[in-house]
């Protein structure tokens, strides 16, 4: 072979490699991209379902505030009613 075969053959494998390393990065640069987008999305998943998590814990406590009141309305009640009952006997 001539000098200036050798010489392309180089040049056709430096090509043929820069052009498989600009490929290798861009793909390797969509899928990176593409990752922080779905875990961008995940993180406002998961924020809207702590939030509705948090409105349902309060939610929560309110009910139990007013049930704690009824049930001791309800105690006051039974135990008035029992002494009316040993008065009775």
């Amino acid at each position: 072979m001539s000098e200036h075969d050798w010489t392309e053959v180089v040049g056709a494998i430096g090509i043929f490699a820069f052009l498989i390393s600009v490929v290798t990065v861009t793909v390797v640069q969509l899928a990176k991209t593409r990752r922080a987008r779905y875990e961008a999305d995940r993180a406002d998943d998961y924020r809207q379902l702590a939030e509705t998590a948090a409105q349902a814990q309060a939610e929560n406590a309110r009910l139990l505030a007013a049930m704690d009141g009824r049930l001791g309305g309800m105690e006051t009640r039974m135990t008035t009613l029992e002494r009316v009952l040993r008065e009775v006997d």
